[in-house]
């Protein structure tokens, strides 16, 4: 639903995103206004992936220069997410479920695991759904041209792969502080909660009550810095980590301090929030002013932020976690048909 309701392109009858649409798919709650898809000729697609630049050129504006011009199926708007939601450590992972040989590079027919995978799920529950029609012959798209060249002949290593998905995370991450810094060096404090809490399930009387609580405990703005905004990005990608720390120094849910908070997200990732960041998440979500929080309550709200866009009418979308695991046991019987 969230694909169909950002993807602004259609080919040969297939839905498709471009770089923007993707971008705001998960920086943006709707899509901008338009009236129905372009429709693409030939000489359009051809045109688009000629521009595709080689993933040697990569970098953390690749989509936001690609703009409009790119296809991307909804397969790999599947990958893309689950990309900006791994971990450095998860990194590996991923790269080795692609690495159906284990030859530690990954072609194009392996990357194309993926789109038999989601294919042949959506073929057992589709209707009419221009997403779901069949992919054969497998159309190049966006992602693929620039991973395995327009030939289709190169070859992706772990460090190209590591590169890639830092440098996605690393756009998505700016692009959201750009958009509320307005070119200065850092976002208010009220900012930073509003990014927080604007993809959770929170209720908005429930987000402007944290919102106001930020405003009175920090009457004096301070600001965060993109360095620290970055960090703590990374850090809610280590959700699943901090979660096990968590348990190792508390009982169930009890209330976790300042100085075991900033400990078990050293712990996971190697870096210290600063202390005012640290004061400031306490001041969105310590409701009793106790100087303590609900780690419980903390890391399930956080997973509503992670999973942005995914986790948006959670009815009909399972979440992405559970999509990560089906993914992975979805390719581990697809590579039982290659054997």
């Amino acid at each position: 639903m969230r694909f169909m309701q950002f993807a602004s392109v259609e080919y040969k009858g297939i839905t498709y995103m471009t770089p923007q649409d993707f971008l705001e798919s998960v920086t943006e709650e709707m899509p901008r206004p338009r009236i129905g898809r372009a429709t693409l000729t030939e000489s359009d697609v051809e045109s688009w992936l000629k521009r595709t630049p080689n993933r040697r050129y990569g970098s953390t504006k690749l989509f936001r220069n690609l703009h409009d011009k790119g296809l991307i199926s909804y397969t790999e708007y599947l990958f893309l997410l689950c990309v900006l939601t791994k971990s450095k450590s998860g990194f590996r992972i991923a790269f080795n479920m692609f690495d159906t040989d284990g030859n530690q590079i990954v072609d194009k027919k392996e990357f194309l695991v993926l789109e038999s995978v989601f294919s042949k799920k959506e073929d057992a529950t589709k209707s009419d759904n221009p997403v779901s029609k069949s992919m054969e012959p497998v159309q190049d798209t966006t992602l693929m041209v620039h991973f395995f060249g327009s030939k289709g002949k190169d070859v992706l290593k772990y460090e190209d792969f590591h590169r890639f998905m830092e440098n996605l995370q690393s756009e998505v991450i700016e692009l959201e502080f750009l958009e509320f810094s307005k070119g200065l060096a850092t976002i208010s404090e009220e900012d930073f909660a509003r990014i927080l809490l604007r993809y959770t399930m929170l209720d908005r009387s429930d987000i402007e009550e944290c919102i106001t609580r930020v405003k009175t405990k920090i009457p004096s703005e301070k600001g965060i810095t993109f360095e620290d905004f970055r960090k703590f990005c990374e850090f809610l990608n280590s959700l699943d980590d901090f979660t096990i720390a968590m348990k190792m120094y508390t009982y169930a849910d009890q209330a976790v301090s300042k100085e075991d908070f900033q400990r078990a997200v050293f712990v996971c990732t190697g870096s210290n929030l600063s202390p005012h960041l640290v004061d400031t998440v306490f001041n969105i979500f310590d409701a009793d002013g106790d100087g303590h929080l609900s780690y419980m309550e903390f890391i399930s709200i956080m997973k509503d932020r992670l999973h942005r866009g995914s986790r948006v009418d959670s009815s009909h979308l399972m979440h992405t976690q559970d999509k990560w695991s089906a993914f992975k046991s979805c390719v581990k019987n697809e590579m039982k048909t290659y054997s």
